[in-house]
This record gives structure tokens, sequence and C-alpha cells, in this order.
């Protein structure tokens, strides 16, 4: 029994890191299965609509010089541009807020700012003529509650606000609408076939551009975000907690959650 005991204490240390690993591996495969969940939606589209995933752009205006677009869907009576978001919580948030909560303490930029400069993006590889036929819809998973504004939520508007599993449903039900409204057909087959092509010509595939766009992407989020984190584990810390430890010399000026301060 003692022996026992004392083989288990040996063994926690060695877990530990172990533990941390397997989170970031869960948390990696969740994003994966986001996005798959995503692009079996889109493979149920109908037959004359077209789409593209995890694109690239060139993007003067952006800070680090390119627009990464999730998800863009080629239609007849409309162009939709998809970002999807992988968090977990309660999302607060409205047209007037440039800045959204999640669990009214982690701040993030207003999804649909965010993707209107990727539909300006998209849209300066295109005539004129296709830029007003752009709708906006912003993908959460089922493991967040929204509270946000209700306009993003009816099939009217041109920025949707939808659940990963609906994905589809809204966009078969918005393009109901716009057919109602239309009559014909904005894009013919030719037109589709065009948008597509411009828009994976204009693709970078260049791993080594991916990668500093994801760098600048980095280190900039601490000037756009007031939300402190973990030096160690990233955790999200209150303002008390990054107050606390910036004001310690102990810490050099270094945020810690409460349990990594133990460590130092």
């Amino acid at each position: 029994m003692l022996f026992n005991i004392f083989k288990k204490k040996k063994e926690v240390p060695a877990v530990e890191p172990k533990m941390n690993r397997e989170k970031e591996r869960i948390a990696a495969r969740k994003g994966e299965l986001g996005e798959y969940k995503i692009d079996i939606q889109l493979d149920q589209l109908p037959k004359d609509c077209r789409y593209l995933s995890d694109l690239l752009v060139k993007n003067p205006k952006a800070t680090s010089g390119y627009s990464q677009i999730d998800h863009v869907v080629l239609t007849p009576f409309g162009i939709f541009c998809i970002e999807t978001k992988n968090y977990q919580g309660t999302i607060y948030g409205g047209k007037d807020r440039k800045t959204w909560l999640v669990n009214g303490k982690f701040k993030m930029m207003n999804p649909f700012v965010q993707n209107y400069g990727h539909i300006q993006a998209l849209s300066s590889f295109l005539d004129k003529k296709y830029h007003t036929l752009f709708i906006s819809i912003v993908s959460f998973t089922k493991r967040c509650t929204f509270k946000v504004g209700m306009d993003y939520r009816k099939i009217a508007s041109n920025e949707l606000i939808v659940y990963d599993i609906e994905l589809s449903e809204f966009i078969h039900r918005k393009l109901s609408v716009l057919q109602i409204q239309h009559k014909q057909p904005l894009l013919d087959e030719s037109d589709i076939a065009s948008i597509y092509t411009t828009f994976s010509n204009a693709n970078i595939t260049d791993t080594e551009i991916r990668r500093e766009h994801e760098n600048a992407l980095k280190q900039a989020r601490p000037a756009t975000s007031k939300q402190a984190t973990c030096v160690i584990c990233q955790k999200p810390v209150s303002d008390k907690v990054k107050s606390y430890c910036l004001s310690n010399e102990k810490f050099n000026r270094k945020i810690y959650c409460f349990e990594h301060q133990k460590t130092i």
C-alpha cells in the first residue's frame, strides 16, 4: 500500500506536461472538426454553387498586409463571405460596438467589421458590378449562446450570425429570399466560374507568407485587445491580476495567472 502511494507521487510531475500537450491537441482538434463540419455543409449546397476555403489574399489595409478568409460561397444570387469562430460561452455584441465580448470578459473585434475587411479585399479583385452581391455570415459553434442584435438572425439581413450546424440552412433560406426579390439569377455559370478562378489565382499558398501573416496577427493582438493572458499558459486573467503582476517586481513586468504566480 505504501509503495503504491509513493509511486503515484513520483508520477505526478511527468503527467502534467503531457496533460498540457493533450489540451493543446484537443483544442486544435476542435478547430479542425469545426472546419470539417462547415465543409460538409457547404458540400450540400445546390450544384450551381461553388465554394473556396482558407483563402489568403493581399490587403494593403490589413495589419499584416493580407486578409485570410475562411470560406467564400459563389451562388447565382450572391457571394457569401463566411467567417468562422471557435469560441465557447456567451457572445455579447451589436452593430454599434467595435468590440464584442465572450463571457463578458474576453474582447474580440466585431466579427462583422472583420468580415467587412475581408469582403473589401475580395472586392478589389472583381469588377465593380459584383461589389454589391456580397452577404456577410459569421458562424459560431453550438457551444456558444448569442446575446446580440436580433437583426443578425433575420434572413432579410445581409449580415447574418449563425451556428455552424445551421449554416447551409441559412444559405438556402437566404437564396430563396434573393430568388423571390430578383426573379432572374444575378450571376450566370460563366460569372461564377470566372470569379472562382479569380479568387483561386489570388489565393496565396506560400507557407512562409502564411506563417508571416499569422505572426503579424499575434504581435498585433495585444495592441487591439486589453485582455491580458498568462505568459506561460495563455489563460485570460482579470484586470486585477494584470495590475498585481505588473506592479510586482518579482514578476519582472510579466503577467502570470494565479496558478503560475506560485511557480515564480
